[in-house]
């Protein structure tokens, strides 16, 4: 009797799986594709972290070369440009967070008060096209605009300034990497929050008319706390990658007048990686650098869980 019962539950799940995937067989096909490209293209990859603690030699193989446990580690940690590197991607990524992150909120909100769906539409049209922009063509502009002879010196004289090629002084390379970005994202990042606005009861906003509440009332108190949850979400993500600023705008932009402040883990990487083929090393401070983001993340999620209840996890 104790065999049958305890293989009775076995055999009514292996019933309702069944039936499941009858219900919906497409969807599970569907999502196969999916599946398959995180295996092959994010999880297969992953045994590559194996050479942040060997010395790499390609002839040799990951399994072929030796064993030299937290060398690399220890290497990056004592480097002359560690603090360097690792200080410039912590003051971007925060500047970007600071600054970039409120904008497309603000955006998103001022589009929600607008009643000409004309003008609403030209505005979301000029704001997400700056996004489908290569990068190349982005940071060629801004090249252009940062000579002494270019837009942005035409304005900073017009005020009484002095020209200067402004991408040759180090002190200024933040300030123009986080402003472009954020000129060529906020736009396309309005869009969930906008999405997330139509989800917002109108009916809230009746009795909030009836009860006196002006516009600015109502966003506060009505608007706001109903797109929080999409809120915390997207912040939550954000920090998760809070050392991830991409090489590649950095790798267009920067010069050797610039490296002060302009140099990165990931232009690091690079220059490690890819310039001086000392792969190990570069796939250690690779490594790093995922593993604070992850602290970084799951901090950021266990503190909103704490304080709102709300989380990824």
């Amino acid at each position: 009797m104790q065999d049958i019962r305890a293989y009775r539950p076995r055999r009514s799940l292996r019933k309702l799986l069944y039936n499941d995937w009858k219900r919906h067989k497409w969807k599970y096909i569907l999502v196969i594709p999916v599946i398959l490209f995180f295996l092959l293209f994010h999880y297969k990859p992953m045994y590559g972290i194996l050479i942040a603690f060997k010395k790499y030699k390609p002839n040799r193989g990951i399994w072929g070369s030796d064993w030299v446990g937290l060398q690399y580690f220890y290497d990056f940690f004592t480097d002359y440009y560690f603090y360097r590197v690792v200080t410039n991607t912590f003051l971007i990524s925060l500047y970007s967070l600071l600054w970039g992150f409120p904008m497309p909120i603000l955006l998103a909100l001022m589009l929600n008060e607008l009643r000409s769906q004309w003008f609403k539409r030209t505005v979301q049209t000029v704001t997400y096209i700056p996004h489908f922009i290569s990068l190349v063509v982005i940071c060629g502009l801004i090249r252009q605009f940062s000579l002494s002879g270019g837009v942005f010196n035409d304005i900073i004289a017009f005020f009484g300034g002095t020209r200067t090629p402004l991408l040759q002084h180090p002190e200024y390379f933040r300030t123009i990497y986080v402003a472009s970005g954020i000129w060529q994202e906020v736009g396309w990042s309005s869009i969930i929050y906008l999405a997330a606005l139509t989800g917002v009861d109108p009916q809230l906003y009746e009795a909030a008319e009836i009860d006196g509440a002006g516009r600015l009332r109502q966003t506060w108190h009505i608007t706001l706390p109903g797109i929080l949850p999409v809120i915390i979400m997207l912040l939550i993500l954000q920090m998760g990658s809070i050392l991830n600023v991409g090489y590649e705008k950095c790798l267009l932009l920067y010069n050797e007048s610039t490296f002060a402040t302009a140099d990165i883990i990931s232009t690091y990487v690079y220059r490690k990686g890819l310039i001086d083929a000392n792969f190990s090393y570069s796939t250690a401070v690779g490594l790093f650098n995922s593993v604070v983001n992850l602290l970084f993340l799951s901090a950021t999620n266990w503190i909103s869980n704490r304080a709102t209840g709300i989380g990824l996890f």
